[in-house]
């Protein structure tokens, strides 16, 4: 732990294929091990790293500077860096950037991330993209090769994974509209993992949020009388969290309004008799096409999910309908139920980093409570 960036210690990244490479150490010296995954987002590399999503990945940026523009204590997605390990091309261990609160190296250092830097990750993003998803372990320590092998046979596959208990509150919050911001609505938020981001757009909108813990019942969520309910992102495998799944279910059956984001999606889909499916290869990036298939409107949204609802599980389910679909590969982006407040999409309108085109997903949900609330 003691050494750094300028030490230009020895580091290698190995593959569960066998697949290697090697570089330099970035961040903490030592061994870390995680499902390898790479993000095509050209900036926000703080944001990225502390969003808890990425709870037991090994993060390979796909843009070439890394580090250079330090970190802002204000931008960051949860209390700590997420991501398991950093795989980077060119990576700066100093900040040239007024306003940063330190640099990229003492930040990871902190948070004891190991990371792996000068190598080439543009070979590496294309042999993943050919050869899909799978753990990988980098190590910066000297310990021997074949007894990394060893430690990277024995790391479990996301799989079957439910890794949202590690990420998620341990204990009910509040989060409150700014002052001069009239409090219009009461928002439930199940937090499966969320980055600040989602709650900052409803609090910016007058929603008065109560963050739960993943374990929490329906019974206790609803006893608090919201105005709707927040499904928010995570990490890990959706198919995993059984008791979330039927927690949701409840939720919906409640007939408040639910609005679910990336694995609040998932979950969402599979407490309505759906499937997922994992990903050959996840989208992560903050330039994904999606088309609104109600408006006709396309929109470059964030994305960050190695999971997706399967297409062919909406056969027999007719009060589903699909809403958006990602314009590269038409997988299932969005869905809403027919003739109800419930609606969900696989990609991060919050877009911390990204870009704002998919915001208005918030105030339809606002819209849809205050409807309901209207009716009552």
């Amino acid at each position: 732990m003691g050494k750094t960036r300028d030490s230009k210690v020895q580091a290698v990244l190995l593959l569960a294929d066998g697949k290697r490479f090697e570089g330099h150490a970035a961040g903490a010296v030592g061994i870390t091990t995680g499902e390898i995954a790479f993000n095509t987002g050209m900036y926000g590399y703080q944001e990225i790293f502390t969003d808890p999503s990425y709870h037991q990945q090994i993060l390979v940026m796909a843009t070439a500077h890394i580090g250079n523009y330090g970190v802002h204590d204000q931008e960051v997605e949860s209390k700590k860096v997420r991501i398991s390990g950093l795989v980077t091309k060119n990576y700066s261990s100093i900040a040239s950037r007024a306003g940063s609160s330190g640099t990229l190296q003492d930040y990871l250092e902190r948070d004891a991330v190991v990371g792996i830097c000068d190598l080439d990750t543009r070979a590496l993003v294309r042999y993943i993209r050919q050869s899909g998803a799978m753990n990988a372990i980098i190590c910066s320590d000297g310990t021997d090769e074949s007894e990394l092998m060893s430690l990277l046979e024995a790391v479990p596959s996301m799989e079957g994974l439910e890794l949202s208990s590690a990420v998620t509150t341990s204990s009910v919050y509040d989060a409150l509209p700014a002052e001069g911001i009239e409090s219009k609505m009461r928002v439930a938020l199940l937090d499966l993992g969320v980055k600040r981001s989602i709650v900052r757009c409803l609090t910016d909108r007058g929603c008065a949020v109560r963050v739960f813990p993943m374990q929490t019942s329906a019974e206790e969520i609803l006893s608090w009388s919201p105005d709707g309910i927040m499904l928010s992102n995570g990490p890990g495998d959706p198919g995993a969290m059984l008791e979330t799944i039927e927690t949701v279910k409840a939720l919906v059956n409640s007939g408040k309004p639910v609005f679910g984001i990336c694995l609040g999606h998932q979950i969402l889909a599979l407490s309505q008799g759906l499937r997922t499916i994992k990903m050959f290869n996840g989208h992560r990036g903050v330039n994904h096409p999606v088309k609104n298939i109600l408006t006709g409107k396309a929109e470059i949204t964030s994305q960050n999910h190695g999971f997706m609802v399967d297409r062919d599980s909406l056969e027999g389910v007719p009060e589903i309908e699909v809403t958006h679909i990602h314009l590269n590969d038409e997988t299932i982006a969005g869905i809403a139920l027919k003739g109800r407040p419930v609606f969900s999409v696989q990609y991060h309108p919050e877009a911390s980093a990204g870009p704002h085109d998919s915001r208005y997903l918030f105030d339809q949900f606002v819209e849809n409570m205050e409807r309901v609330v209207a009716l009552d």
